[in-house]
This record gives C-alpha cells, sequence and structure tokens, in this order.
C-alpha cells in the first residue's frame, strides 16, 4: 500500500512538472506573437499616414498649439532685440570674426529710433587702474553718455567691485606689447567690441596712467560737436620719424604720406569703422614697421592721412610730456600734482578747434604714478570740475 502510494507520489510530480513547463512555454510565445502584430499593425499605420501627408497635403492634419518652450526663450523678433548693446563683453569669437562683426554698416544714415550718441572710453592697461577712484567720480552722474571697455594682460583677473563702472568691463584679450604690433590688435579689438554698441559715437583710446582734465559734461561737448577727429598726425623729418620708413612699403605707402603721431587718439565712428575694416594696410605695416619702427605710431597715422586726411584735426587730445627726453615720456607723482602743475596744461595752449584758434587743447593727460592718487582726489572737485 505504502509502495502504490509513494508510486502515485511520484507519478503526481512528473505530471505536475510536465504541465507547469509546457505552461510557461506557451505563455512567452503567445506574448511575442501578440508584440510582432502589435508592431506590424503600427508600421502599416504610419506608412499610410506618410502616404497620406504626401499626396494630400500636411494641411489636412490636425493644427496643433505652439510650443510654450519656444515662446519662452526664442529671441524676439523686433528691431530693440538687433540693435541692443550685447549683455555681456565676453564672448567666443576670434579677432577674425570680431573684426567682421563690427566692420558692418549700416547704409542709410538716419537712425529710425531714437539714438543718444556716447562715448566709448577703452582703457589699455596691463592690468589693474590705479585711477579707478578718479574715473569713478568723472562718470558719476552721467549714467547713457559713455560706456567703458577695458583691455588688460590675458593674465589678469580683475576685481572691481559689483558696484564700480569698471565692473564686468573686460573684453576678452591678448598679449600686447610696446612697440608691436599687437600692441595696435589690441586697440582694434578694443574698437571692434565698442562699436558692437551701436550708440557709441565717439572712441577715446587710454591707459591705466590716464586721467581727465575736465568734467564729462565738457568733453562730451567738446567731442560732439568737432567736425574732426583727433589723432596726431604729423610728417617728422629725421630719425625717429621718415627715418623709420622702409621702403618695401611702396607704392601704397610712399616716403611722401608716412606719418607719425600719439598712440592716444579720440575718434569718431568712421573712422573707428576704417580701422576695424582694414586689411590693405595692416600686412604692411606687420611685415615692415618693426622696432625700431613702432608701429602704434606710425599704422593709423598713416593709413588714416592717406584715406581720409579731411577728418583728422592732426592733434591728440591727451597731454603728454616728452621734455626730459628719453624713449618713454615723463611720469608725473604726488610731488608735481599742483593747481600751477594744471593750469599750465590746460590754459597754456594753442590750437585749431573747428579751425577757430582755442587754447583748450587737452581733455586727458598721462603719465601719471599711483602715488598722485590723493592730491588728485584733493584738487579734483577744485581744478577738473568733478
Amino acid at each position: 500500500m505504502q509502495s502504490r502510494v509513494g508510486a502515485l507520489e511520484e507519478s503526481k510530480d512528473p505530471g505536475g512538472s510536465i504541465l507547469k513547463t509546457s505552461h510557461v512555454r506557451a505563455l512567452p510565445l503567445r506574448l511575442i506573437q501578440f508584440l510582432l502584430m502589435f508592431v506590424v499593425l503600427g508600421l502599416g499605420v504610419s506608412i499610410l499616414s506618410m502616404h497620406t501627408i504626401r499626396y494630400f497635403g500636411v494641411q489636412h492634419m490636425a493644427p496643433t498649439e505652439p510650443s510654450d518652450v519656444r515662446s519662452c526663450f526664442a529671441e524676439p523678433n523686433t528691431l530693440e532685440s538687433w540693435i541692443r548693446p550685447p549683455s555681456s563683453l565676453l564672448h567666443s569669437m576670434n579677432d577674425t570674426e570680431l573684426l567682421w562683426l563690427a566692420s558692418c554698416v549700416p547704409q542709410v544714415k538716419e537712425y529710425p529710433f531714437k539714438r543718444t550718441p556716447k562715448i566709448a572710453f577703452m582703457f589699455l592697461t596691463k592690468g589693474p587702474l590705479p585711477m579707478e577712484p578718479l574715473w569713478e567720480r568723472f562718470f558719476k552722474g552721467h549714467e547713457g553718455l559713455y560706456s567703458i571697455y577695458v583691455h588688460s594682460l590675458p593674465s589678469y583677473s580683475p576685481n572691481f567691485s559689483s558696484s564700480s563702472v569698471f565692473y564686468k568691463r573686460q573684453i576678452p584679450s591678448k598679449l600686447a606689447e610696446w612697440g608691436e604690433m599687437n600692441m595696435c590688435e589690441a586697440e582694434r579689438r578694443l574698437l571692434a567690441n565698442a562699436l558692437l554698441d551701436i550708440s557709441n559715437e565717439w572712441f577715446v583710446l587710454l591707459s591705466e596712467s590716464c586721467i581727465p582734465l575736465s568734467n564729462l559734461s565738457i568733453v562730451y561737448h567738446y567731442l560732439s560737436k568737432s567736425r574732426y577727429s583727433f589723432m596726431g598726425s604729423f610728417d617728422e623729418i629725421g630719425p625717429y620719424g621718415r627715418g623709420r620708413y622702409n621702403e618695401h612699403m611702396a607704392p601704397l605707402v610712399n616716403l611722401s604720406n608716412w606719418r607719425k603721431g600719439s598712440q592716444w587718439f579720440e575718434i569718431n565712428r568712421i573712422l573707428a569703422h576704417k580701422i576695424v575694416q582694414d586689411t590693405t594696410y595692416y600686412p604692411i605695416f606687420r611685415d615692415f614697421c618693426k622696432p625700431a619702427c613702432y608701429v602704434d605710431e606710425h599704422y593709423f597715422q598713416t593709413m588714416l592721412t592717406i584715406e581720409t586726411p579731411h577728418l583728422l584735426a592732426n592733434r591728440t587730445l591727451t597731454y603728454v610730456d616728452w621734455s626730459r627726453g628719453g624713449a618713454h615720456p615723463a611720469t608725473f607723482g604726488k610731488d608735481d600734482i599742483t593747481e600751477e602743475f594744471f593750469k599750465k596744461i590746460t590754459t597754456s595752449g594753442n590750437c585749431l578747434y573747428n579751425n577757430q584758434p582755442t587754447t583748450l587743447c587737452f581733455l586727458f593727460a598721462r603719465k601719471f604714478a599711483p602715488s598722485a592718487l590723493e592730491p588728485l582726489l584733493e584738487l579734483a572737485s577744485k581744478v577738473f570740475g568733478y
């Protein structure tokens, strides 16, 4: 009896296992068949839809709502979106791309919108701006009439406070060496970045040792009412003028139109475009004006004399003292800062302004050492008017 029960139990397990196994195998097969039918049906519907669209057009498709994502992030297609100054001066353009973009000039002279012309103050520096507090006082209260651009050594990281007018005004910069073509390239880089703001009408090149000799209202009036741009450009006979000319520059640049002048200029938008657009004179000066030919004293001065002599005042508005001799101008420290010193600079000169004689010949001056800052701040209100 026990043997029969054991036999039945033994026969029970194998039978159950067979049934269970066949049931498990049947399920995946049915599932696979169902999935295959679903895929085939989906492909058929897709093919039918494509043929319907091809032969009957997409206009018969049901309309869909516009994407909210596009409406939130798309740039508004308005005039303001085109003329708005860049929100950040940092960009990834190389010099070729930047100069190309900055050289675009509207062919219609009248602006179809309200435009307040601004002065672009362009600081070409090695690093810090020791005269920052003086400039802060100069700019205060004149928002909307100026913009600021700083080109320094690539290794320098500015630490201006968020309340400073110089905060986030540094442009992508490269190495600039005295007397080398990369100095002029830095100046073109400054001009190109400033030209991206369509409201910038006048462009002033400054160094970290420059100071303003008058308040911004006077500077703005002087530049805006002038019929000329201010860039020193003269024919100097001798080893430091004509003696730097290289005959390989001919016939594009001849000795008769070779010019020399101060690196520091104050020009209008027309001449700024001329400088950034240039591809003709640049290779000539790059290849044939090398130390002891200092290209920053000859390149722009000669090119603009050839191309637009009628737009130049042939003088700079930045005072520099070369009376002490040497390769560099005099540097003024705290002991030089007196009322008499600045009175001599601002009233003893004689020059032409719009072809009329004037004694107001300089709006800026250099070179001032960091030690001059405190006495300059003490005199600024009384002597400079800011």
